[in-house]
């Protein structure tokens, strides 16, 4: 015959190893789910200066890949492309400093291009600076946008005056 204690020890046993069992349950869980994060397709590229001599108009090469993460960008360093591997939306951003050797007017532009197609909605327009000021401007955007597999991503420095492209980086997370 079973004492009322004795129900209550199996009681609490039962609980306490439920309990028990239900941490180790959380506890895999979230294991888990801390491992199989999706993995980051990230590019990074750097210009340096000596990589782009250009003045006028120029689309950016990249001499140097910084981070390399995934499969779905691409680029050979030295290239002024950037290759598009998967269909997505992608967050780009740029920095892109640009110089004039003269004083004087002084404007230049940036924007994003897609398949040598100049996108306008990523248009960065410059200040005209003026006279008697120090020749050099850095431009920066961060925009996203949706690309296909197969898309050419380029940066274009662009300007009607005479200004170079001593530095610039460009950003780009697959986001989705």
């Amino acid at each position: 015959m079973y004492c009322g204690c004795d129900i209550k020890r199996l009681c609490i046993i039962a609980l306490f190893v439920g309990i028990l069992l239900l941490g180790f349950i959380l506890l895999f869980i979230g294991i888990y789910f801390n491992n199989s994060e999706e993995e980051k397709d990230i590019l990074v590229a750097i210009a340096v200066e000596g990589d782009n001599t250009q003045v006028g108009e120029a689309i950016i090469k990249f001499s140097q890949n910084e981070i390399v993460e995934g499969t779905a960008i691409s680029h050979e360093p030295g290239s002024d492309q950037i290759l598009i591997n998967e269909d997505g939306i992608y967050q780009v951003s740029y920095y892109l400093n640009g110089t004039r050797a003269t004083i004087g007017t002084f404007n230049f532009n940036a924007a994003l291009l897609v398949n040598n197609a100049v996108l306008f909605n990523t248009l960065n327009e410059g200040p005209i600076l003026r006279d008697n000021v120090v020749n050099r401007m850095t431009l920066t955007g961060t925009v996203i946008l949706r690309l296909n597999a197969g898309d050419v991503l380029q940066l274009g420095g662009l300007s009607i005056e005479d200004i170079s492209y001593p530095r610039a980086r460009i950003d780009i997370e697959k986001i989705s």
